[in-house]
C-alpha cells in the first residue's frame, strides 16, 4: 500500500445504510466510506449486490467490477421478506445518519423502507434516492442504466465525428457522475444536520444528472441559438483553433495527442508555429485568427499532421506542453495501470482483499494534506454480520448465530 494514502476520518462517527447495487448508487457510498464513514451494504442472502455477479453454485470469476465500487464498506446479509429482517434493517435505519438506495422504482417502498417509513422511525434521518427519471418525469418508472441517462441526458448527442453517428461516450457519467452529485449533496445535508439535527430527503435522477455534465455545451447552444452538433476531434464549441487530435507515430490505435490553441490566448497559436518549425504561418493570413483557422481547417491540419506522425505521443505531448500550449497524450487503460506514478502519489493503489489477488484500482482522487484516503478490500459477502448486529444493535454471539441458523440473515 503507497506510503501516499491515508485513512481519512472527516465522516467518523457516520452511519450509513446502503441499499444500492451496480454502480450509480455504490459510487455515491464509496466516496462515504472513503471519507471514514461506516458503510453498511444490506445484500440478499446468497448472490448479493447483482455488480458483484455471483452465480449460485459457481465460482465468482469476475470481482473487479464489485471492487470498483465498494471499496472500505461493510457487507451483512438480510432477508428483507421475513419479518425478523425486515425488523433488524428498521434498528439499523434507527441508529443510522445516511440511508441510499437505487433500487428499481417503487422497489423499496413494496419493502416497506419507503421515505415516509423510515422517517417515522428515524426523523432526522437523510435519506437518499438515485433514480433514472426524476419524480413528476413521464418517464419516472423506467429502468435506467449508465447508457440510457447518457441518451436521455444529451452526453450522447454531442459525443462523435461530424455527420455521424452519436457515439456512447466511454466513461460511466451516467452512473458515477450521478453518484457523484448525490455524495457531494450528502456532505452539505450532514453539515446541516450536525448545526440543527435535522434530516431531509435527497433524490436525484440519472437523467438530470447529466445536464449538469452539460453546461458548456448548453452555453454553446445560448450562443449560437441551435442544438450542439457533434465535432468529435474540436473543442470550444468549434470556436478554438486548431484544435484537436492528431495521429503519431507508429501508428497504433490509440497513438494520438491532443493539442488545443484557445481563443483566449492567441500566443499558443504562435507557439505551435514556432514548435512546428514553421514560423511562416504565424501571419499567414489563411491562419491569422482563430476564426480563419478553423473555417481553414482542412488546409492547416494536414500541417500539424505532417508533425505529429514524426513523433510518438509522448513526445509530441512533451514538445508542445512544454512550450506552453495545452497537449495530452491520448492514454489508454493499461497505460494508466502501468504508470509508476500514480502509485507513487497514491492515486491508483492496491486493494489486498481476503479471497481475491491483490488488485490496482483508481483511488479517490482528492489529496487530502498532501495524502489520498486509503483503498481498503470490498467486503465478501454478508462478511460483517457479526460485527454491524454486535457493535449498532449490541447483540450477543449467539443472538447473531441465531438469527443465522433461521435463515434470517
Amino acid at each position: 500500500m503507497s506510503d501516499m494514502s491515508t485513512e481519512l476520518d472527516f465522516l467518523s462517527g457516520i452511519k450509513v445504510v446502503d441499499f444500492t447495487q451496480f454502480e450509480a448508487g455504490p459510487s455515491c457510498t464509496e466516496a462515504l466510506a472513503w471519507f471514514g464513514a461506516e458503510v453498511v451494504k444490506i445484500e440478499n442472502p446468497g448472490v448479493g449486490d447483482p455488480g458483484r455477479r455471483l452465480r449460485k453454485g459457481q465460482p465468482d470469476d469476475d470481482p473487479y467490477y464489485f471492487h470498483m465500487f465498494n471499496a472500505n464498506k461493510k457487507s451483512i446479509t438480510v432477508n428483507l421478506k421475513s419479518p425478523r429482517g425486515l425488523e433488524i434493517v428498521k434498528d439499523l435505519l434507527r441508529k443510522a445518519d445516511v440511508c441510499v438506495e437505487n433500487m428499481a422504482p417503487g422497489t423499496i417502498e413494496r419493502l416497506g423502507l419507503g421515505y415516509e417509513d423510515v422517517k417515522a422511525i428515524n426523523p432526522g434521518i437523510i435519506y437518499c434516492q438515485v433514480k433514472g427519471f426524476g419524480t413528476g418525469s413521464p418517464y419516472e418508472k423506467n429502468l435506467a442504466f449508465d447508457m440510457i441517462a447518457q441518451a436521455t441526458g444529451g452526453t450522447i448527442s454531442v459525443t462523435g465525428e461530424r455527420g455521424r453517428q452519436p457515439v456512447k461516450p466511454g466513461i460511466s457519467l451516467g452512473d458515477t457522475g450521478t453518484g457523484m452529485t448525490m455524495a457531494v449533496s450528502i456532505l452539505a445535508a450532514l453539515h446541516k444536520k450536525q448545526k440543527t439535527g435535522e434530516g431531509h430527503r435527497l433524490q436525484v435522477a440519472m437523467q438530470d444528472a447529466m445536464l449538469h455534465y452539460m453546461r458548456t455545451n448548453f452555453s454553446t447552444q445560448a450562443k449560437f441559438g441551435k442544438a450542439v452538433e457533434r465535432d468529435g476531434t474540436r473543442s470550444g464549441g468549434g470556436t478554438n483553433g486548431p484544435s484537436g487530435l492528431y495521429p503519431c507515430a507508429p501508428g497504433g490505435l490509440n497513438d494520438y495527442v491532443w493539442i488545443m490553441t484557445s481563443r483566449g490566448n492567441p500566443e499558443h497559436w504562435v507557439r505551435l508555429c514556432k514548435v512546428l518549425g514553421r514560423e511562416d504561418l504565424i501571419e499567414d493570413p489563411r491562419f491569422s485568427n482563430a476564426s480563419l483557422r478553423v473555417k481553414n481547417d482542412a488546409e492547416l491540419d494536414p500541417i500539424i499532421r505532417e508533425w505529429t506522425m514524426k513523433h510518438t505521443k509522448h513526445e509530441a505531448m512533451a514538445l508542445v506542453g512544454g512550450a506552453g500550449i495545452p497537449a495530452g497524450a491520448v492514454l489508454d487503460t493499461l497505460e494508466l495501470q502501468n504508470d509508476q506514478s500514480f502509485v507513487d502519489r497514491g492515486i491508483m493503489q492496491v486493494m489486498e482483499h481476503p479471497k481475491h489477488a491483490p488488485f490496482k484500482m483508481p483511488a479517490w482522487p482528492v489529496r487530502v494534506d498532501g495524502k489520498t484516503a486509503k483503498v481498503k478490500a470490498s467486503p465478501m459477502l454478508g462478511q460483517h454480520v457479526g460485527d454491524v448486529l454486535t457493535s449498532w444493535l449490541g447483540m450477543s454471539g449467539s443472538d447473531v448465530e441465531k438469527l443465522k441458523a433461521d435463515g434470517i440473515v
